[in-house]
């Protein structure tokens, strides 16, 4: 029995599933289907009202006549419903279910339609396995109310009903998002359904386009960069113990990632703490480069990368996905000169502008490879005319070189890029999408394909926007670098200064071209890659790069 997954004979839908599909289709759909959930304040409000009730051993308690029962799992294999009661109250052979909410009651009296039919669905349950439940109960833990709810014929009809419309949900490819209601913006998973960047793009365009996710992500990367470190557990935090025997504590809620460079020492517990938490672990070499990954359990959205497997093995399809990639990266190159350059060339700006509109063009693989080399190079040709020149550290320019890079600029980009890359993939993990299998870069072993294609369009805007801040506002010096032979990398130093910088970018807030409101890069990267998976499986129906003006 399972709460994710496609509808089969053997596949059971839960009672609160029951409430979130009369609530939100497509909140169910996410959370049932999809196997979609994330916390936010309501949720865990809600978790600790039922913390007297959930994760119990059940057990029968007597109590003025009432037998009553903890946390009890049931199932009705006839209407495929199974329910975890919060309280089963059992007196004179009549069963009544309890069910714990956070929230108030209605000011017009009752339960909330909802909630109905979860306890409808919980007595029906109950009948099924031979009790008798005439009503059951709702207790609102702000209102401190306990409302009765009549098991009738309508509310019956009702639920068998909604119960109907849920399993032919689950059998669809998707379910359309709410149009311009009130009760997305306290939706956990408002971030994972984008509702009115969907409608704008697959449905009805709202009437008001709201940003309904924080600017900025709450969590941030967790870098250790001192050789021999150690990262452990205490309790739900890490502890980093440092060569010099100081210890720092890293609460779990402030990381989104960690990111170990060199010779780190990782404990178990650490380990399994992350893992547990869907927080993953990248690995980096000592010089910077990024080589693996560390997570837990896989995305249970299978039906996006089956969905992705389908398109990457339809040339067209992959082509039309490369074309959008490629026409992000192109345009955000020319915008990153136009700004940056003190006196760009037209002629290029022109040659820029004419690559993109061939772009669209493309009727091969290899002609679109074609414009984006010519398009490369020609801005990789000017770079050097964004740098200033009045610097204690020599950075000179003439191409993009790499493994090893031969110059301190390339030796930024490099780093730059890795830092790009372990962001886009980890991205493309917590989406559901796999990013080894990507459609503009082919696969091969090891390589992340599907995160190198999204963040194509972040190179310029991103990547290269941070290597111009650190040169031209003079935040490195010549300690910053290491020469060994004809390779140039960044020391320790040098990469601190550059990992600040990079979340310094990040953080710094962009208009969205399509949506008209304000968010953090950090942030454009999820909606962005929320947008490719939407593009997959075919609710949207052409990927648009974010390009900036």
């Amino acid at each position: 029995m399972s709460e994710s997954g496609k509808d089969s004979d053997d596949t059971f839908i839960s009672a609160r599933m029951l409430n979130e599909f009369v609530y939100c289709p497509r909140l169910f759909y996410l959370e049932y289907v999809e196997g979609q959930f994330t916390e936010n304040v309501d949720t865990l409000t809600g978790r600790f009202v039922h913390r007297n009730v959930e994760g119990q051993t059940p057990e029968f308690v007597l109590t003025e006549g009432k037998e009553k029962l903890r946390s009890v799992y049931l199932s009705a294999p006839h209407l495929k419903i199974i329910a975890r009661l919060d309280i089963l109250e059992v007196s004179e052979g009549e069963a009544v279910p309890i069910e714990y909410k956070k929230g108030q009651a209605p000011d017009s009296g009752g339960a909330w339609e909802t909630d109905r039919i979860q306890i409808c669905a919980q007595a029906l349950i109950l009948r099924e396995n031979g009790y008798k439940s005439s009503h059951g109960e709702v207790y609102y833990a702000s209102s401190r109310e306990r409302v009765r709810v009549e098991i009738t014929d309508e509310l019956i009809n009702k639920t068998l009903a909604a119960l109907g419309e849920a399993l032919l949900t689950a059998r669809s490819t998707t379910s359309p998002p709410l149009v311009d209601s009130p009760k997305c913006p306290r939706c956990s998973l408002v971030g994972i359904c984008l509702p009115d960047e969907t409608n704008l793009l697959a449905y009805n365009p709202p009437a008001e386009m709201r940003r309904m996710f924080p600017m900025i992500p709450d969590s941030k990367p967790v870098y250790i960069l001192e050789q021999g470190s150690t990262v452990g557990r205490s309790g739900d935090n890490l502890t980093v113990t440092l060569t010099s025997g100081k210890v720092e504590n890293v609460r779990l809620i402030d990381a989104s990632q960690l990111c170990l460079f060199g010779n780190v020492h990782l404990t178990p517990g650490a380990l399994r703490l992350m893992a547990e938490n869907s927080i993953p672990v990248l690995h980096f070499t000592y010089g910077g480069w990024f080589y693996a990954i560390t997570l837990g359990h896989l995305h249970k959205n299978v039906e996006l990368r089956i969905a992705q497997y389908g398109v990457a093995a339809d040339s067209a399809r992959s082509l039309e996905l490369s074309k959008r990639f490629i026409d992000g990266k192109v345009r955000n190159m020319r915008t990153l000169l136009r700004r940056n350059h003190p006196n760009p060339s037209p002629t290029v700006l022109r040659r820029l502008s004419g690559i993109a509109k061939l772009v669209s063009t493309a009727s091969t693989m290899m002609t679109l490879l074609g414009y984006e080399g010519t398009a490369t190079e020609l801005y990789f040709s000017n770079f050097q005319g964004m740098i200033k020149n009045d610097m204690m550290v020599q950075f000179q320019f003439s191409e993009r070189n790499r493994r090893p890079p031969l110059d301190p600029v390339n030796a930024l980009l490099s780093f730059v890029y890795a830092l790009l890359v372990k962001d886009c993939l980890t991205m493309i993990y917590s989406v559901g999408m796999d990013p080894y299998l990507g459609f503009l870069h082919k696969p091969r072993y090891g390589r992340p394909a599907l995160a190198l294609d999204l963040m194509e369009e972040f190179r310029p805007i991103v990547g290269d926007s941070v290597v111009l801040s650190v040169i031209n506002n003079k935040e490195l010096d010549e300690d910053c670098f290491v020469h060994q032979g004809k390779a140039v990398a960044l020391s320790q130093k040098g990469r601190k200064k550059v990992i600040v910088a990079y979340h310094r970018r990040l953080d710094s807030q962009v208009t969205h071209h399509l949506f008209g409101y304000r968010l953090s890069y950090g942030r454009l990267f999820e909606v962005q890659a929320r947008l490719l998976a939407r593009t997959l499986q075919g609710e949207i129906d052409q990927y648009i790069p974010f390009v900036t003006r």
